[in-house]
């Protein structure tokens, strides 16, 4: 056994040994405060310059220099696109001295007037646990949203709908500058300007240190910002030509937007104002055919007419930072503004009609009719929240975040069946809305240190609370003299509460040729449901509880300076709207009724991903990312016969999924000024499962492609041809067909590149093609068939200026919707 004294001289070696060597410290950030990765820190003599050791940041841009002689000494920080910046003066006088430089912020390269070096920057970067696409290659989104955006990178599809997917899936989350966003994806990226956008960072296998949300990973959306003190303004108009192919719609479709963004920096605060406002029409039309079985008796109703959409979105932001010194960060932001949109299905559904029995022609009646259906989808919203961060002197970091949101969601669907083609005769008219007041709370610290030589270790608590109510009315008459009677059985009042405590650790570094990280994060979660229906005959209450641990672990190894291998796993988890979970039919239109299901419960998700990225003579590129993943609880929307002329749509449970792929991507540069980023995503999907005590199961082998390529014809003016392709896909009772875009843009910048005007050829089809259409099939042999061909507005062409005045650069950091864009 030790004895005291010895005990203490061990402890006293031990510590002596971990502490008695000089070091020098510091944090390397950008002009917004954000750590850089990869930054370099080098060490050179005061005397002669010689060069004595330099290191690399790490995942939160920290770096450490270790084991130096007494002397003086000064420092260079640097990285890619960033000035480089000397540190005076650092003199060790003893061995066992610790220097801490602080922070070190770069400013971006560009700021210089003296000298201007022009270079392209890479469309992709990969990095160990993310991909990292430059937004600004994609021209073609010039003027547009977010949307047009993503529509070009390798994991994305769009589908005719709208809907966005990732490695196929819908499931996936919005951060919004590194920020975790509960609401809608794609309500959240459509209401983002293109021209705002620096980067999207696609995070496939996420980190513990992220919310386990999302079962396709994350979408990280960076903004731009500036590096300059000064003042930063630009406004940028969008407008679109009269339609060329205008499909009979009732109206003419108006297109037309403008943003303006104000941003004043000094030393100490950051303010940043921005408004905008979207007209955004689209025409197109609808082409089904529909019947249903019951008892031998067969009902078709073939039909076609219009199916458009009106909308508008009007916004107003304020945020203001205050930096007192290099250690204090606060930040306070509020977003409100407005969203209206319309979706007009104006039907003839010329033959309907009935036979028994149904493999028969004979007809036991035959008439048409006409049905107007009109939906009207709101969102008022207004939220706000405080931020605050701390670097102790040790260079660890404290980061706390509230957020608070309010959101009233609603908007009423009138769906009448009229005669045809005598539109007076009402045979029936329903009318549904409801009002869904939204409050949202989500609380959050983070604290990083580096405890050990080998990583940097992250700890963390997030809180998030969701208060959603709904109150839904449906009414119906039969006679444009009678007064709309309350239909109790589809009307309800639907409230839905959810608490989420979780906790996460994560320890992430570098040694030699390898990165690595590894952590977990446990998650309580209570969920509670209340229906009541309007009868006063249902008053039910759904209880749902889970404590469940969702670990995560990236591994990447650098070959040589040109080729890196890696791999990752990640546990996620897809929650459940409050939409998906009411049980009381809505009337989506006349031959639709959707419903969800009150017990659906979140989907489980496990995330295998293996990666080689190589870099190539001339700055070509390419990349291959195989990957798997996992589901259980599988959440589709499935069909039942509700009567002989309307199918139930219902969200429900129907067993596991997995999917099985490869992404492939390369940057090929043929000459100096052609440059061509393509895409492809190629993957299994296969379901197994049950509903409705039939088997649910499908199979098959589909695939994406997103091309962009780019000719320069001189330094101020390009030409760039895009295009997306998505394959047909299986869907849990049938499939989607094909769908695909091409695109052209040409831009040119004027006046020392202060205005720029661009030139947009959307949905090039000319007659010749079948752009921006889709067709959507589901079956249950012997009961139901539903097809329907949604045919979209091609050939549109619009026209985006954007001027810039500034002194300095733009820094704005506006805040987003944590909770009503996921309902919207």
């Amino acid at each position: 056994m030790l004895k005291p004294n010895t005990f203490l001289f061990l402890f006293t070696f031990f510590f002596a040994y971990q502490f008695g060597f000089s070091q020098i410290t510091g944090r390397i950030l950008d002009e917004t405060n954000s750590p850089l990765e990869y930054a370099t820190a080098v060490i050179y003599r005061q005397n002669n310059n010689e060069m004595v050791t330099g290191v690399v940041t790490d995942s939160n841009g920290y770096f450490e220099i270790k084991n130096f002689k007494k002397g003086e000494y000064y420092l260079k920080a640097s990285f890619i696109g960033y000035q480089t910046k000397s540190i005076n003066g650092i003199t060790l006088q003893h061995t066992n001295q610790t220097i801490d430089l602080g922070n070190i912020q770069l400013a971006l390269g560009n700021t210089l007037n003296e000298v201007v070096v022009k270079s392209k920057q890479a469309t992709v970067t990969n990095k160990i646990d993310r991909q990292v696409f430059n937004a600004n290659e994609f021209k073609s989104a010039q003027g547009g949203s977010g949307i047009d955006v993503i529509r070009n990178l390798p994991s994305v599809s769009i589908d005719a709908q709208g809907d966005i997917s990732v490695r196929g899936s819908s499931g996936f989350v919005v951060l919004l500058n590194g920020k975790p966003v509960q609401g809608n994806a794609n309500a959240l990226i459509a209401q983002l300007p293109a021209n705002a956008i620096e980067r999207v960072e696609v995070i496939t296998a996420p980190s513990a240190k992220y919310d386990p949300e999302g079962k396709a990973g994350l979408l990280n959306i960076i903004t731009k910002k500036g590096a300059a003190n000064g003042a930063f303004g630009q406004i940028n108009v969008k407008g679109g030509l009269p339609s060329i192919e205008t499909y009979d719609n009732d109206k003419v479709h108006q297109r037309y937007a403008v943003d303006a963004t104000y941003n004043l920096r000094n030393d100490f605060w950051n303010v940043s104002l921005g408004a905008s406002y979207q007209r955004n029409d689209l025409g197109g039309r609808r082409e089904g055919d529909v019947y249903t079985i019951i008892n031998d008796e067969k009902t078709q109703f073939p039909s076609t007419g219009e199916r458009s959409f009106d909308e508008i979105n009007y916004s107003g932001r304020f945020t203001v930072e205050y930096t007192p010194d290099t250690t204090n960060t606060f930040s306070l932001g509020v977003f409100a503004g407005k969203r209206d949109k319309d979706r007009l299905a104006d039907i003839v559904y010329y033959d309907n009609h009935a036979v028994s029995p149904a493999d028969s022609d004979n007809r036991l009646y035959t008439f048409q009719y006409y049905n107007h259906n009109l939906r009207n989808r709101t969102s008022d919203f207004a939220l706000g929240s405080f931020d605050y961060d701390h670097i102790f002197k040790n260079t660890s970091k404290l980061s706390t975040s509230v957020l608070y949101e309010y959101t009233l969601l609603g908007g009423p669907t009138a769906n009448q069946n009229l005669g045809y083609p005598d539109t007076s005769v009402l045979y029936q008219d329903e009318y549904n809305t409801n009002d869904n007041p939204l409050h949202g709370i989500r609380a959050q610290i983070d604290y990083s240190f580096k405890p050990f030589d080998f990583g940097q270790l992250e700890i963390g608590y997030q809180y998030r609370n969701l208060d959603h109510t709904g109150d839904f009315i449906y009414e119906r008459r039969t006679d444009f003299n009678d007064d709309f009677t309350l239909v109790p059985e589809f009307s309800s009042e639907v409230n839905l509460t959810r608490n989420i405590n979780s906790f996460y650790s994560q320890i992430s570094g570098k040694k030699g040729n390898w990165d690595y990280s590894a952590g977990a994060r446990l998650e309580v979660m209570d969920r509670v449901l209340t229906l009541k229906d309007k009868a006063n005959t249902i008053n039910d209450t759904y209880n749902y509880d889970f404590t469940k641990l969702y670990p995560s672990a990236s591994l990447q190894y650098a070959i040589n300076d040109k080729t890196n291998i890696k791999a990752a796993y990640s546990k996620r988890v897809e929650r459940t709207t409050t939409f998906k979970m009411n049980p009381f039919p809505e009337r989506e239109h006349s031959e639709t009724l959707e419903q969800g299901d009150p017990e659906l419960k979140p989907e489980f998700i496990d995330l295998v991903e293996l990666g080689v990225n190589k870099k190539m003579k001339g700055g070509n590129t390419i990349f291959a990312t195989a990957y798997y993943r996992n589901t259980q609880n599988l959440v589709n929307r499935v069909n039942t016969i509700y009567n002989d002329t309307i199918l139930n749509r219902i969200y429900s449970n129907v067993g596991k999924a997995k999917a099985i792929g490869i992404e492939l991507g390369a940057e090929l540069k043929p000459s100096k000024n052609w440059t061509n980023f393509i895409g492809a995503n190629i993957y299994n999907y296969a379901i197994d499962g049950r509903f409705d005590n039939r088997p649910v199961d499908s199979e098959s082998t589909q695939y994406s492609v997103n091309l962009n390529s780019t000719y320069t014809f001189w330094q101020n003016a390009s030409l760039q041809f895009t295009f997306n392709y998505l394959s047909e896909r299986v869907t849990a009772q049938g499939e989607d067909s094909r769908f695909y875009s091409p695109n052209l843009t040409f831009q040119k910048s004027f006046f020392n590149d202060a205005l720029t005007a661009t030139l947009q050829w959307q949905n090039i089809d000319m007659g010749l093609l079948s752009t921006n259409e889709q067709r959507i099939t589901t079956y249950r042999p012997g009961e139901f068939y539903t097809t329907t061909n949604y045919i979209y507005e091609v050939d549109m062409v619009f026209i985006n200026l954007s001027y810039t005045f500034k002194n300095g650069k733009n820094k704005s950091k506006f805040i987003e919707s944590e909770f009503g864009k996921r309902e919207f």
